[in-house]
């Protein structure tokens, strides 16, 4: 009986984007429901009373669950039924099918896109961030005459926007015979988030000037321009142009508003702004938090952190993230273990990715490995980000190997995970390895970054790869594309001054692009002092100083190639200019992980509970490598020191051989002695260790500021090039 009530296919005209059956009650009922269910359900009654066979009434089905199955049931899909399917998976979670379906419709459907078609396939090319596909489609729609249209424009200027093509997306701006607020925004927020700060306001004055009415959106841009260019006056202003001209505040609005005052550092501004604000949410909060932590506020921070009414898990990654990325990771993990300790929430990939970077600024494996197997355990999606938070911590605790198991485990790998494992192959020494891995990632046909060139620079220049370093910096713009910036200079002066090559170091320097920075002077200083260079180091030296007269590292420097050449009126002369303008050398700090608890220790230090151990460790060691016929490195002491005695007593109070010694006694022998230090060590204390290795036949891992040093059985990984 109830097939007698389905309208036979011959019998049904089919109408093409006409809304013939749009006011039928079974048809209305599709915009009021809440689950695919519903959906199935109202498929089904459309299905016996014949509704399905009508384009508009099945095209009104397609949901992203439910889409492709209601669209491939359609016997005749016309335009507005193909143009629903590429809406639908524009906005999707996978726009690539979006483009798929644009592909088919060239092939299988009687009629030409649309000003309909176009700006959903131009959106699918924006999140896809696919500069050559989005101008072939601009193509397309000039070919057709679209280009006019005032939708599709709005939608090319957010894709060349998108793809960071300001220049295009200009002209497309420029080529509009008509503009409404959209067309501005657009221009206004592309240029805010690419960093064109100057002349994204430039384009708000020229707004105003064409009479057209900002609304919160443009407000949003403006805001976000200020809060880059890090002027609260300017920000001041805006925040009053907004209430003098009647703009909504809206949350979003609001929001921005906030995260201007706090990333200019004005907190009282924005604790004000805060206390008004009617509505507030997660975002406000958080804002806020970052705002006390960028300040090193932190006590504000705790306390705004206490007093939010509802805690979720964005809450607790601002806090946690708030510590790690100002330096302060043991405070950091310590926010993390109570998040644990409180199952208030459940930490998500944020959360997880700035406890694995605490984990890797303090060189604590094992919390690091206890994180990973929670990953594991709790069935947390490895995304490229965690992929790459998890090769940053396992090579910078020491554990190359498990990098590169991580590395080599995962299918889907961006150029932030391949960038990361070329940086541990870097500091680890196996700078071959690393160009290997880089050649790899070419054939992958990922596109190296800048950040890629400079971990692949800084690998050649820790393994002695001259030439090598020479040849991929000459390239990177001639054959990848990425121009090179001040610090890929630093990286090859760093490569030929390390080398000897000071002169080309000079030569090179000399022919940069750009004015010099303190990193550049840095890297010559440094390789002054390796092969001690006094004249060319005081020119470095000098350079550097005028960058950032507060930059005690340099005066360090120049005070070791000093002692380096026996020259200990310079010395004192330069210790003294130190005091004078209030200039203390950064405190030596190690830091050694036991039974998954972080160990610190100061140049000196003797307030650890091991401490007497601790010493009478480090006279056993002196008086047994004294025996060996070890003779201390004196020039390492940065003042001159008279007494014998008291001269080897400074340089085995450095902190790493604290950690050195507490490490002996409270780990196993088969267990590698793993820390990390905050200087370069020193070539005293690298002799030692190397000694040290062999006489207590124990494994040392030694990260300092710049690199890895692997000890075992008398010798050091680095082959004494560092």
């Amino acid at each position: 009986m109830a097939a007698s009530n389905v309208v036979p296919l011959t019998n049904f005209i089919t109408v093409n984007n006409d809304r013939y059956f749009a006011n039928h009650p079974t048809i209305t009922l599709i915009d009021q429901c809440k689950n695919v269910l519903q959906l199935k359900q109202i498929h089904a009654q459309m299905l016996r009373a014949g509704l399905f066979f009508d384009p508009f009434s099945a095209s009104k089905l397609i949901h992203l669950q439910y889409a492709r199955q209601v669209f491939d049931q359609i016997p005749y899909p016309n335009l507005f039924s193909w143009n629903a399917l590429i809406r639908a998976y524009a906005s999707s979670s996978e726009p690539i099918r979006s483009l798929s379906m644009f592909i088919r419709l060239l092939h299988e459907c009687g009629e030409k896109p649309n000003k309909f078609t176009y700006p959903f396939v131009i959106k699918a090319s924006a999140k896809l961030v696919d500069l050559q596909l989005g101008k072939g489609i601009h193509g397309m729609v000039i070919k057709e005459g679209y280009s006019s249209d005032l939708f599709v424009s709005n939608c090319l200027i957010h894709f060349y926007t998108e793809c960071g093509c300001l220049d295009m997306a200009t002209r497309v701006f420029s080529s509009m015979p008509e503009r409404d607020v959209i067309s501005w925004n657009s221009m206004i927020n592309g240029l805010a988030q690419n960093d064109f700060v100057d002349e994204a306001v430039e384009f708000f004055q020229r707004m105003e000037g064409e009479g057209v009415k900002p609304n919160d959106v443009t407000m949003v841009g403006v805001l976000s321009a200020s809060a880059k260019k890090l002027d609260v006056k300017f920000g001041k202003w805006i925040h009053s142009y907004i209430e003098k001209n009647g703009i909504t505040m809206s949350l979003i609005l609001a929001n921005a508003i906030l995260d201007m005052y706090a990333k200019c550092g004005s907190m009282t501004n924005a604790r004000k702004f805060f206390d008004r604000m009617v509505e507030t949410d997660i975002i406000s909060w958080t804002t806020m938090l970052a705002g006390y932590a960028k300040l090193g506020d932190f006590n504000a921070a705790r306390n705004l952190f206490d007093s939010v009414p509802s805690k979720d898990v964005a809450t607790w990654n601002a806090l946690i993230s708030a510590y790690e990325q100002s330096g302060n990771p043991k405070e950091a993990i310590a926010i993390f273990n109570e998040l644990q300790l409180s199952k208030a929430a459940k930490p998500d990939e944020v959360t997880l990715v700035s406890a694995l970077s605490a984990c890797s600024q303090l060189g604590a494996m094992q919390l690091g490995g206890w994180i990973h197997v929670y990953i594991k355990k709790e069935g947390v999606r490895l995304n490229c980000h965690l992929i790459t938070a998890l090769i940053d911590m396992y090579s910078k605790c020491g554990d190359l190997m498990k990098a590169l198991e991580i590395f080599h485990s995962v299918d889907k790998r961006d150029v932030f995970v391949w960038s990361a494992m070329i940086a541990g192959l870097g500091m680890h020494g196996c700078g071959r390895d690393a160009i290997e891995l880089f050649l790899k990632m070419q054939e992958a046909k990922v596109k190296p970054s800048s950040v890629t060139f400079t971990n692949l620079l800084s690998a050649c220049s820790h393994s002695g790869l001259v030439e090598e370093g020479r040849m991929f910096f000459n390239q990177m713009e001639q054959v990848y594309k990425v121009v090179p910036g001040v610090e890929h200079y630093a990286c090859v002066v760093d490569i030929l001054g390390r080398a000897g090559l000071l002169e080309d170091a000079v030569k090179l320097i000399k022919n940069m692009p750009t004015t010099p920075s303190a990193s550049v002077w840095g890297a010559l200083l440094g390789a002054c002092r390796l092969h001690r260079n006094v004249d060319l180091a005081e020119n470095a030296c000098h350079n550097l100083l005028e960058i950032e007269p507060q930059n005690h590292g340099g005066y360090v420097l120049l005070s070791n190639i000093y002692a380096d050449s026996g020259k200990w009126d310079k010395v004192s002369e330069l210790r003294k200019h130190m005091r004078d303008v209030g200039l203390k050398k950064e405190p030596g700090c190690s830091l050694i992980e036991v039974d998954g608890i972080v160990h610190e220790f100061l140049v000196g230090d003797n307030t650890h509970t091991l401490s007497k151990k601790i010493y009478l460790k480090l006279e056993e060691i002196a008086a047994r490598l004294k025996s060996m016929g070890y003779v201390p490195k004196k020039s390492q002491i940065l003042q001159l020191v008279e007494e014998e005695d008291m001269q080897e007593k400074a340089l085995y109070l450095h902190s790493e051989r604290l950690a050195l010694a507490f490490g002996l006694i409270t780990l196993s022998p088969s267990q590698p002695i793993r820390i990390v230090k905050n200087l370069r060590v020193c070539e005293d204390c690298h002799a030692v260790f190397k000694l040290v290795s062999e006489l207590y036949d124990r494994e040392i891992v030694l990260r300092d500021r710049y690199r890895f040093h692997h000890f075992k059985g008398g010798s050091c990984s680095c082959m004494d090039y560092w």
